[in-house]
């Protein structure tokens, strides 16, 4: 059945124009921002902001296994998850798959399995949802079978990570967290380390890998980057593959290395909201502080993307259009969506709705459908008198 799309006019309610909130109306029709529309919407005591672009996030694997012995089928785990995101304002976002040497949920094998449930679930989506592959650098022989799951799929982002160096260290210093990390994959730990070493004899075949990886991704269009980046050489080294967003970068060097060739870095929402790494890394506001970080993303925790953009704002880090742009506008930019990230008529009518008082999202539109509506919102949505479309279920 073809959609239809609510034709209104918000007024009454603080929108966020540019670089300032302003009591302005804001029409949407057709799914877009349009100039004018005949139906009002009054939203007094609501913030009207640019919907929230989630460039990287991982909570959408609760969803698929709520506990790691106890998997969901996929399309039961995104249906979950596209929900997750509307609830908390989001209208794009990048789910974070592995293509890992460590198995399990993490493999080659299982991302194929979830690219192909997305792509099935595509035609129902409220949010946008997309899938970044975190490809793990000592992949090797699996190169030809990730560049044709992105042709396939069209995926149009890829991140390189490294976790050997990760599981070598943590071997000796916490080996029970080994122990979990190799029941994840089905393994014992001295199974996961006897992989863990063979991998790594890998070493010296990893920088032709990349390089073939990243001159494939420039003829296809890829956006591509690496992630945790731990010093300067690491950052430096990426970048000159062409390898340029530079997501969680753990140490100040590597920030001032990224921020040096004009890479965009990302930090974890969390990490704001906590006030600091859960991993005892590098804390977002420091790198925030020194203007060393471009965009926030969800990680873990969808919720902490809004609330992240208002702890800015409370601590004075940024006013609070500046600190929306870092989950909206900047993002946006990043990966090239000149249709989103801002409230400008002739784009795609995203926009997350916020009580001004309790700074609680109570409706989510995406591409001018409403994909999530609750408290007041819904009541004077339900009171107009024409029936407004919601997304299908």
């Amino acid at each position: 059945m073809q959609q239809s799309y609510p034709s209104i006019r918000i007024v009454g309610a603080q929108v966020l124009l540019g670089d300032t909130l302003v009591d302005a109306p804001i029409s949407i029709a057709g799914g877009m921002l349009v100039e004018s529309a005949h139906r009002d919407l009054s939203l007094e005591g609501y913030l009207i902001m640019p919907g929230i672009i989630d460039l990287h996030g991982d909570a959408f694997e609760h969803h698929m296994a709520p506990r790691p012995s106890a998997p969901f089928p996929l399309q039961t785990g995104l249906v979950g998850t596209d929900r997750e995101a509307a609830a908390n304002g989001v209208t794009t976002a990048w789910m974070a798959q592995s293509w890992s040497w460590e198995g399990g949920h993490r493999s080659p094998e299982y991302a194929e399995a979830f690219l192909a449930a997305h792509a099935a679930y595509r035609s129902q989506m409220q949010t946008d949802l997309r899938v970044q592959i975190r490809c793990e650098t000592h992949t090797i022989d699996y190169q030809d079978q990730l560049l044709a799951a992105i042709r396939e799929y069209g995926i149009d982002y890829v991140i390189f990570n490294n976790h050997l160096d990760e599981a070598v260290e943590m071997a000796t210093a916490v080996p029970d967290a080994i122990a979990i990390w190799a029941a994840k994959s089905g393994r014992t730990p001295e199974e996961h380390m006897a992989l863990v070493r063979a991998t790594k004899e890998r070493d010296g075949d990893v920088p032709r890998y990349l390089c073939n990886l990243a001159s494939a991704f420039d003829r296809l269009g890829v956006i591509y980057g690496s992630h945790d980046d731990n010093d300067a050489a690491t950052r430096e080294r990426y970048s000159m593959i062409g390898a340029k967003v530079c997501e969680f970068p753990t140490s100040m060097r590597a920030a001032v290395v990224a921020r040096t060739w004009g890479d965009p870095i990302l930090m974890g929402a969390p990490n704001v909201v906590r006030g600091g790494s859960q991993s005892n890394n590098i804390a977002a506001a420091t790198l925030i502080q020194e203007n060393a970080c471009d965009a926030l993303v969800s990680d873990y925790y969808y919720p902490a993307l809004a609330q992240a953009a208002f702890a800015l704002f409370d601590q004075g880090l940024r006013s609070l259009p500046a600190a929306w742009d870092m989950i909206s506008s900047r993002p946006a930019q990043i990966m090239g969506l000149d249709d989103r990230g801002t409230l400008d008529i002739g784009k795609r009518a995203d926009l997350t709705i916020v009580n001004a008082d309790t700074r609680r999202i109570e409706a989510t539109m995406v591409g001018g459908r409403w994909t999530h509506l609750c408290s007041d919102v819904a009541n004077r949505v339900t009171a107009l008198p024409v029936p407004l479309s919601v997304a299908a279920e």
